[in-house]
């Protein structure tokens, strides 16, 4: 397992932009799958979206599909989260998520590891 620590969280204007950092330890960072999911008060927790270990691949929800870019930085072991025009639907708990398998990372049921997650707060 790698150990994850998200950062970059915060309250924003809908509209506006926000960076979410996922820092990981191990030196295995490259063979892991990595994600973002999201969950607002009351709900269960989404997928948000994914990036194979070289970067190569990614997806996106239809919900963040073209304001969201995921990316990674295998030589500073992170991953990352654009968030643009942000709405207020958008509020939630972002959590890091790690997994070999780059399937895996579409639920939140079977991901290996778990960041402890970041609020994000977007005020209308």
């Amino acid at each position: 397992q790698v150990q994850l620590v998200e950062s970059g969280g915060g309250l924003v204007q809908a509209g506006g932009s926000l960076r979410l950092s996922c820092a990981a330890s191990g030196r295995t960072f490259s063979s892991y799958a990595m994600g973002w999911f999201r969950q607002a008060p009351g709900k269960e927790r989404d997928f948000v979206a994914r990036i194979s270990g070289n970067g190569a691949l990614t997806y996106y929800a239809d919900s963040v599909k073209g304001r969201f870019t995921i990316s990674r930085d295998n030589a500073k072991n992170t991953v990352y989260l654009h968030m643009n025009s942000l709405k207020p639907e958008d509020t939630a708990v972002y959590y890091c998520a790690a997994d070999p398998r780059y399937t895996v990372v579409s639920s939140a049921r079977g991901v290996e590891s778990w960041g402890k997650g970041t609020l994000v707060t977007v005020s209308s």
